[in-house]
């Protein structure tokens, strides 16, 4: 039976440069740093709350940008979508939709990371 999300790995050709760019620009802590393989590839964690973890990790199989970025995105929940668009917007983080409603569910504002991959700011809950 499956109970719930552990993670979501995203692989990079440079997994620091990824993750640096997540806690710089984006707000997010790294929580953990640790090399594996024989190839000493690296990994970080960033930590989302009570939720999964985010795990940027070096792939020998990824090269440059991410040439269909709309396949997969993920969320980050927010407490205000107006002030944080806002700071990643002032940050130069490329915006890729401006915020928009979605009746019955939320706000939601979707950026691009350096590596070309889409993520999404969302407030779904009443503040």
């Amino acid at each position: 039976m499956i109970t719930s999300l552990e993670s979501i790995n995203l692989f990079s050709e440079s997994a620091k440069k990824l993750a640096t760019f997540y806690m710089e620009k984006v707000g997010l802590e790294i929580n953990f740093e640790g090399v594996m393989g024989e190839k000493g590839e690296e990994l970080y964690e960033l930590k989302l709350g009570k939720g999964p973890s985010i795990y940027v990790i070096d792939h020998s199989k990824v090269k440059g940008k991410n040439k269909n970025p709309d396949r997969i995105i993920f969320n980050l929940e927010v407490d205000n979508i107006k002030k944080e668009a806002a700071r990643l917007k002032k940050a130069k983080v490329k915006q890729i939709q401006d915020t928009y409603h979605v009746e019955g569910y939320g706000w939601i504002s979707t950026f691009e990371d350096i590596d070309g991959n889409y993520f999404q700011l969302v407030q779904v809950r009443a503040n």
